[in-house]
């Protein structure tokens, strides 16, 4: 292969790369996007059940409230019922055991009535985390139906970009020849993206690996097409394309390659 024709299939690569970059980058939105809405939804249904455990032991709480709240109102009566009473005993025994029971009866409910304060409090905590939660439930809510809305207009959006950057795709594979594009395409469904990467410093930028110096020999004599013996990429060497205005157009599949793997490592 002649250097200048090694060249023009270069350049074809490179510019079939960031045409896949670019679906690449759309067919994760496509798959982001629908996750995105999940978790909302995962969150909202934890939110749910949370709204529901408070407002469970609300109910209870306020039974509860009720219950001692009859209970001191008859333990009252009776106790203004013995009082009344009490003046009318004949001996001193029942005097005795009418006080005594009014004892209790009064005891009781002072112990009531310190349940009543903690339940009160409680009911006061229960009260201000439900509002906190119905504060975030509602916003939760807005958030997940506009997702839900604005969804199916984005994956159309997406599509439709997909169906515009595949016909792109045909028409630049076309200035490809066939046995390099066949050669692209066996690496690109079996590597991780992208296919095509710079090499600078004899560096290969898509695992950033040292090529060997025989490789790296031949890669600078431009008159075939090699891949990187680390990772499989197909390579080129970043000094063949040396013009300021050619340059950029080059060095963007360097820069996504090293952008992703910086990626994949914070992930990490």
């Amino acid at each position: 292969m002649s250097s200048a024709v090694y060249l023009e299939q270069i350049k074809q690569l490179v510019e079939l790369q960031r045409v896949d970059d670019e679906i690449f980058a759309v067919r994760q939105e496509l798959d982001r996007a629908p996750r995105e809405l999940e978790e909302l939804e995962k969150r909202f249904t934890s939110m749910d059940a949370q709204r529901n455990r408070i407002l469970d032991k609300l109910s209870h709480l306020q039974d509860q409230q009720k219950r001692l709240s009859l209970e001191i109102d008859d333990d009252s009566a009776r106790i203004k019922k013995s009082r009344n009473k009490l003046m009318q005993v004949g001996n001193t025994r029942e005097y005795q055991a009418m006080m005594r029971e009014m004892d209790s009866m009064e005891k009781s409910n002072r112990s009531r009535e310190e349940e009543k304060m903690t339940l009160l409090e409680e009911l006061r905590l229960q009260n201000e985390a439900l509002a906190e939660v119905d504060e975030n439930h509602s916003a939760l809510r807005a958030e997940m139906e506009v997702r839900r809305e604005g969804l199916e207009l984005k994956l159309q959006k997406s599509k439709d970009t997909l169906d515009a950057l595949s016909h792109k795709r045909t028409s630049v594979s076309k200035g490809i020849s066939q046995p390099v594009f066949m050669r692209y395409e066996f690496i690109r469904v079996r590597l991780e993206h992208p296919v095509i990467v710079a090499v600078k410093d004899g560096i290969c930028s898509g695992c950033n690996i040292a090529i060997p110096p025989q490789s790296f020999i031949e890669l600078q004599r431009g008159q075939q097409i090699l891949s990187c013996p680390n990772c499989q990429r197909l390579i080129f060497w970043c000094e063949h394309f040396s013009d300021p205005q050619a340059r950029p157009a080059m060095t963007a599949v360097t820069e996504q390659a090293e952008d992703m793997q910086l990626s994949e490592q914070n992930e990490d």
